[in-house]
């Protein structure tokens, strides 16, 4: 039986997420035991203090959030694991549970410049790895697409002040965007403060702002009004992976101290990302038009009846806008939203398929391979337990 301590905020989902995945991994394998300790005890006692309970307690492994100049050597030195869950940056001398923040950012970043903005902004921490490096991959996509000279970012906050920020200065820097801008929230709890913010002082999301989020935490991304778009990560997998590195250093102490990786899955889009930042009233009509009706077998043909345009100039236009062709923009955004159901129930790819107006199955494996590398199958095991 592994004896396992977990140090960390069981107010935040991406640490329940975990435990789900590492409750997964010993039901397949031997019972575990789990002592969730809160971060305000190492606070208090100290890592002598966390070291002294796990002593105490039998413990076989712990993942925490340390800080940097936390003396976690010692846990190796008194035969426990340690691992790190990613708080300000990755420790070199043990294995962190970390993520593709920079594969993050660019999703984001892709997100929006085909959705049609053209100016962009950046909210997050000065002190984090997870939030640097997101920032990083957003700049560096749009940078790519020649937007480089249109972004905007506010990292002022430690994240040593996490319920605490002042709102004048960052209202300022918002009020200073041009509109409409797309920015991404380092994670929910950023994106859900600058709901906030905007909500109080009449700055409309999305019209004036669209905002997006890192997580996925479906009460916070809720608790935002609107309610807050999200890139979700298969944190319960990692969790799983994580619980599977435990035991292979128990078994073996040779066992390589390998990171994990969680990696960004796909944006969940609600209501504060649904805008489209075109001039273009035809066009801004077509991509109502299109999202609307995405679970129908809608054609180019049934959107050229929506305006007063004839079939070349509309995609014209249309391309003009979002970089794509009316058909390939159809079936990026059905195959998107594919995915999402895909993860998010156990219900028959047919099933799912018919939702997004999809019913040729005989080429969906196909297509769906062509955007995501792998078939729906194969997604749905790749990213869930």
């Amino acid at each position: 039986m592994i004896r396992l301590i977990l140090l960390t905020d069981f107010t935040e989902s991406f640490s329940y997420n975990l435990l789900k995945g590492i409750l997964a991994y010993s039901k397949s394998h031997e019972p575990w035991v789990v002592c969730r300790m809160p971060p305000s005890y190492k606070n208090i006692y100290g890592i002598e203090g966390v070291l002294k309970w796990a002593k105490t307690w039998q413990a076989d492994a712990i993942i925490g959030t340390f800080n940097n100049d936390d003396d976690v050597g010692v846990f190796h030195t008194n035969g426990i694991i340690a691992i790190a869950q990613d708080y300000k940056s990755r420790f070199r001398n043990i294995p962190n549970i970390t993520g593709g923040y920079r594969e993050a950012g660019r999703m984001a970043a892709e997100f929006f410049v085909n959705k049609g903005f053209r100016h962009f902004a950046f909210y997050g921490y000065r002190d984090t790895i997870w939030s640097q490096e997101r920032c990083e991959g957003f700049y560096e996509y749009i940078t790519s697409q020649g937007f480089g000279d249109n972004f905007y970012s506010y990292q002022e906050q430690s994240l040593d002040d996490l319920w605490f920020y002042e709102a004048p200065p960052l209202l300022s820097w918002l009020k200073s965007l041009p509109q409409p801008t797309a920015l991404m929230a380092c994670d929910d709890n950023q994106g859900n403060r600058i709901t906030e913010i905007c909500k109080v002082n009449n700055i409309r999301v999305p019209d004036k702002i669209a905002i997006l989020g890192v997580d996925n935490d479906e009460i916070i991304c809720n608790l935002s009004d609107p309610p807050l778009s999200s890139i979700s990560q298969n944190i319960a997998r990692g969790g799983f992976e994580v619980a599977e590195l435990i035991e292979h250093l128990l078994n073996d102490e040779k066992t390589p101290h390998k990171d994990v990786i969680i990696p960004p899955v796909t944006i969940v889009n609600r209501h504060s990302t649904d805008f489209y930042p075109t001039t273009d009233a035809h066009i801004h009509t077509v991509l109502k038009y299109i999202h609307k009706n995405i679970a129908t077998d809608i054609t180019v043909s049934d959107i050229v009846k929506q305006v007063p345009l004839s079939r070349r100039l509309l995609e014209i236009r249309f391309k003009q806008v979002t970089q794509q062709t009316v058909h390939k923009y159809i079936f990026n955004l059905r195959m998107e939203r594919f995915a999402q159901l895909l993860l998010a129930s156990d219900a028959p790819i047919a099933e799912v398929a018919e939702q997004v107006g999809v019913n040729d199955l005989k080429n969906l494996s196909r297509q769906f391979k062509a955007l995501k590398n792998v078939t729906p199958n194969e997604y749905r095991k790749e990213h869930r337990i």
